[in-house]
């Protein structure tokens, strides 16, 4: 049976509107629009309204690392290559199945309630199979929200040993993954070369070559850090996005993590292959990375979205939180307080993303999917209610979001996730990290590679 939700505000077909209706039959928007005539099209439709509430699309986060949700605050306020050698490398190898799934689960209930339904999950913790993967998909489908795992390509050596596969196990692996998703409406799989410095020609090339047949986004860290661009041109002659392209590996299903060390020679590569970048504005500033120069990106026609990163890395995974920083960061790089609006900012944390993961998700339209989130215009951090739709990237705080739909589902009503036990997964990640001490050696992976 068909359902209509109808609310006094929506940001439908990208665009905001006053009193408006979405019909939605099983997991998919049939009909958006104004109230009355979408409930004129639909009348035997069962009505739910969703009284002083705006309705917006689902979240699409475009970058991250479940893992890292279990650092935050164990690492803060270090250098770039200090947080990696020092604290990422050494947990990611301290990390059994259990802990991979109790931090996935942590993060993606975390991000469910801040509004995000849909979450990229860049995964390297492999150990040579899917086991692990699996445990991050398992709890993807416990939480209720939408993941693509973003499966890492890493072969560099030396490097952590838990990420390293061989280019032929990694497509065997790969290939075994999709296959046991298939049909998930849920779940996708997607490759993902670390980086140009963590991936071989031949494992960028298997990347590129994956995506072209199955269609589907290749991820990749590109520019991330000077270290990384100076390495890149050092060792090759090229940045790192100069090196994709010279190897024939950038193009439209390019999805370029970060791309904050960019020159205006890599953003004419960008746009002349149609590669998207994944913003990452939080984490870019927390670890010292920089400020992508995000309006020249969009004047050179270069599609942006928005990522939240991990959450050792970032401390916060909302993408309201993401749009905020993406548009004050654009201003304040360019002194230009027109440089990023807040329409701008809320059409890359939701419509642009899916339109760079190739799915039917972010944005209130027929035929996408029924993710939704409702925001209490009653929270003060709305009001006035005269800017409401301005105050949704600027002003609001994490109270005001009230409701959450995937695929048709309610998976957090009245600001509680109602699909797993908050307080039980906050207990073991209490328990799992109690002997934690940061940096100082006493962390149960100390002894392996930093």
């Amino acid at each position: 049976m068909t359902r209509l939700i109808t609310a006094p505000l929506g940001f439908v077909g990208d665009e905001w509107a006053a009193d408006v209706a979405i019909a939605v039959d099983g997991d998919v928007i049939v009909a958006a629009g104004p109230a009355a005539a979408v409930a004129a099209d639909h009348p035997g439709a069962e009505v739910e309204h969703w009284a002083e509430r705006a309705i917006v699309p689902g979240g699409v986060n475009g970058h991250g690392h479940t893992f890292q949700a279990l650092i935050r605050g164990f690492g803060d306020d270090l250098r770039f290559g200090d947080w990696m050698g020092r604290l990422v490398h050494p947990t990611a190898a301290g990390l059994d199945r259990d802990a991979i799934k109790l931090a996935a689960r942590y993060d993606f209930a975390e991000m469910l309630r801040m509004g995000i339904t849909t979450a990229v999950e860049f995964f390297y913790l492999h150990d040579g199979g899917n086991d692990n993967a699996h445990a991050i998909i398992e709890a993807a489908r416990e939480v209720g929200l939408r993941a693509v795992l973003a499966r890492c390509m890493f072969d560099a050596d030396p490097g952590p040993v838990r990420y390293r596969e061989s280019p032929a196990l990694f497509e065997k692996n790969f290939r075994e993954l999709r296959t046991a998703v298939a049909g998930d409406p849920l779940i996708d799989v997607h490759p993902a070369p670390h980086s140009v410095l963590g991936a071989g020609p031949g494992m960028l090339e298997l990347g590129a070559a994956l995506g072209a047949e199955f269609d589907v986004p290749v991820h990749v860290h590109l520019a991330d850090s000077q270290g990384e661009v100076d390495v890149s041109r050092t060792r090759f002659g090229v940045s790192p996005i100069g090196r994709m392209a010279a190897l024939g590996v950038l193009d439209e299903r390019t999805l370029a993590v970060h791309a904050v060390r960019v020159d205006d020679a890599d953003l004419d590569l960008l746009a002349a292959h149609g590669s998207t970048v994944v913003h990452n504005p939080s984490a870019n500033a927390f670890l010292g990375g920089g400020i992508a120069p995000v309006r020249r990106m969009l004047d050179r026609g270069i599609p942006v979205c928005l990522g939240t990163d991990a959450g050792g890395a970032n401390s916060r995974q909302s993408l309201f939180e993401e749009m905020r920083m993406a548009a004050l960061l654009a201003k304040a790089l360019d002194r230009d307080g027109t440089a990023l609006t807040a329409t701008d900012a809320l059409r890359m944390g939701t419509s642009a993303g899916g339109r760079a993961l190739r799915l039917p998700v972010g944005l209130i339209a027929p035929g996408y999917r029924a993710d939704l989130v409702g925001l209490d215009l009653t929270a003060s951090s709305l009001r006035p209610r005269r800017t409401a739709t301005q105050n949704v990237v600027y002003s609001m705080l994490p109270e005001a979001v009230e409701r959450v739909v995937v695929g048709g589902r309610t998976v957090v009503r009245d600001g509680r996730v109602l699909t797993v036990d908050l307080g039980e997964i906050g207990a073991a990640v209490d328990a799992l990290t109690a002997g934690w001490t940061p940096l100082t050696g006493t962390h149960p992976a100390d002894s392996v590679l930093t």
